[in-house]
C-alpha cells in the first residue's frame, strides 16, 4: 500500500527545495528522468545530474556526477530514478555525504520502506512512488497543459 502525503506537505517540500540531485538521470530526451530533470531546471531548481555512465558530460548546464559523494554544494533533495532494490545504498550515500539534505524523493514505482525509515530516523522527509514534476504541476495549477483538469480556476492560458 502506498503512503499518503498531504498536499500541504508536498507543497512545503517543493517550495523549500532549491537544489536537487537527480540520481539515475538519462541523457536521452525521451526518458522520464531527462524530461523531469529538464522541467525542474526550467522551474528554477538547480539540478545536479548523477549517473556514473555519463559522468563528466554536461546536462542542463551542470556536469554529470558519477556519485553523490562528488557533490560539494549543499543539496536539499535527492530525486531517485533507480529501481527500488537500488535505493538503500543511494539513501545511505546521501545521508553520509549531503549534510543539508532535507528530502529523499523516490520516483513513481520506486519504494523502499527500510531505506525510508533510515532517512526518517535522520529527520529527512521521504516521498515514495511520486514524481516531483507531476506534483508541482498538480499543486501549482499547471497540469491542464498536459490535458488534465486540476480544478484550479485561472485566467492563464
Amino acid at each position: 500500500m502506498s503512503e499518503v502525503y498531504s498536499d500541504a506537505h508536498l507543497s512545503d517540500i517543493l517550495r523549500r527545495t532549491r537544489v536537487i540531485a537527480v540520481v539515475g538521470v538519462s541523457m536521452n530526451p525521451v526518458r522520464p528522468s531527462y524530461y523531469v530533470t529538464r522541467y525542474l531546471a526550467l522551474k528554477g531548481y538547480k539540478v545536479i545530474p548523477v549517473n556514473p555512465g555519463h559522468a563528466g558530460a554536461t546536462l542542463f548546464d551542470e556536469v554529470v556526477r558519477a556519485d553523490l559523494s562528488e557533490i560539494t554544494e549543499p543539496v536539499d533533495m535527492v530525486d531517485i530514478f533507480r529501481r527500488s532494490e537500488h535505493v538503500p545504498p543511494i539513501v545511505d550515500a546521501a545521508l553520509a555525504t549531503l549534510p543539508a539534505l532535507r528530502t529523499v524523493w523516490m520516483q513513481i514505482g520506486v519504494e523502499h520502506a527500510v531505506a525510508a525509515e533510515t532517512a526518517r530516523a535522520r529527520d529527512v522527509d521521504v516521498i515514495m512512488n511520486r514524481c516531483p514534476k507531476i506534483e508541482y504541476q498538480r499543486l501549482f495549477g499547471e497540469l491542464r497543459m498536459g490535458g488534465f483538469n486540476t480544478g484550479v480556476i485561472s485566467s492563464k492560458l
